[in-house]
């Protein structure tokens, strides 16, 4: 039997984190100190569309959804082996209630492959990336409830995104000190996951302090909310990563029992 999966959030950073060596110690320390995953499905920041879809499940060339960065960037790889079964149990989860499209070409995005490169280097572990539907809260809540069950088949349900993200803000010095908005939504968000408060997780557009200057959109922090939802709600859960890049950006990781 396949070990039983936590679900996570990664704070996925931009390709510039491939060349941080204690950010990328830090997630394969993360990765190594959980049980191996038969699959990783990833819920990217970068990817959203309804219905529900799946990306390729077998290796196509990822995608390189940013711009202005050192030509290294765009010749980084992932070939990592599709996971055609973990879509057809997404597929059959999720079918009853609603419709889940394919998109068979769709390679992974850096919200993705970012983070895997640094956790599981060899590209050995079937990945399926999964779009946002929304940015709802309750809906990806949902989400995230119905494919719980493929932590019990050795499945690793991803959300990758930033709890705090504002271009506009970020300090490119890396030397100013974080910003009181920026410093009061992650303690926030920490401090709310810890108390399993859903509801005011869910309405974190209106209870969060900060909210409108640390996420002026919103796809970012919501693939927090899928794993969330996949999660017992039963256990305190742990931040192997913390700590803020670029002054602003929070590096909270979240994983969920």
């Amino acid at each position: 039997m396949p070990p039983r999966m936590p679900s996570v959030f990664i704070a996925h950073g931009a390709p510039p984190l491939l060349d941080m060596p204690g950010w990328i110690a830090e997630l394969a320390g993360w990765a190594a100190a959980m049980p191996r995953p038969a699959a990783v499905l990833m819920v990217s920041a970068h990817w959203e569309e309804r219905p529900v879809t799946v990306g390729a499940t077998r290796t196509v060339p990822l995608v390189y959804d940013f711009y202005g960065f050192p030509e290294r960037y765009y010749r980084q790889q992932y070939a990592a082996p599709g996971a055609p079964g973990v879509a057809k149990r997404v597929a059959q989860l999720l079918g009853e209630k609603q419709r889940v499209a394919n998109a068979p070409d769709r390679g992974l995005d850096h919200g993705a492959y970012v983070p895997l490169v640094a956790m599981y280097p060899q590209a050995d572990i079937p990945v399926l990336q999964v779009s946002l539907p929304s940015e709802n809260p309750k809906e990806l809540f949902a989400l995230g409830q119905a494919l719980k069950p493929l932590r019990d088949e050795g499945v690793l349900i991803a959300g990758s995104g930033f709890i705090t993200h504002n271009l506009r803000r970020a300090d490119w010095t890396g030397v100013a000190p974080t910003p009181s908005w920026a410093a009061e939504m992650d303690a926030w968000t920490a401090d709310t996951l810890r108390r399993n408060d859903v509801d005011a997780l869910l309405d974190y557009k209106a209870k969060a302090p900060g909210v409108d200057t640390a996420l002026p959109t919103h796809e970012h922090f919501v693939p927090l909310l899928v794993a969330l939802g996949a999660s017992d709600l039963t256990a305190a859960p742990t931040f192997p990563i913390e700590g803020f890049w670029l002054s602003s950006f929070s590096r909270r990781s979240v994983q969920l029992a």
